[in-house]
């Protein structure tokens, strides 16, 4: 059994491209998250990036900032955490066995 470095390489090279379109998919991709019953939505992309966040001007209380705040808060969390399973997701099949034997190169964290 010969090693073969070239095969390798572009393996490793088409894995590349495969992951940069998976992320290009994926920054084009909008989730959505609410809290309050709807009262702040915000939407953002794959790439973890917040796109808009709606305010109902029903919870827009002067004697409570704070709980916009809150919501808000929860609102982006949420939809951030949406944005990292649907980028997590497009990766998932692209990398086989975390790469076999390449440790954790796949890893980036």
């Amino acid at each position: 059994m010969s090693f073969d470095m070239n095969k390798m390489l572009r393996e490793a090279q088409r894995m590349q491209a495969e992951l940069a379109k998976a992320q290009e998919e994926a920054a084009n991709e909008v989730v959505e998250a609410s809290a309050g019953g709807g009262m702040v939505t915000v939407k953002a992309n794959g790439a973890g990036e917040v796109l808009s966040i709606t305010i109902d001007p029903r919870a827009i209380d002067p004697d409570d900032p704070e709980l916009l705040g809150d919501l808000v808060l929860a609102a982006v969390n949420e939809a951030l955490r949406s944005a990292r399973s649907l980028m997590e997701s497009k990766m998932a099949g692209l990398i086989p066995g975390g790469l076999g034997g390449l440790g954790g190169l796949g890893s980036g964290g």
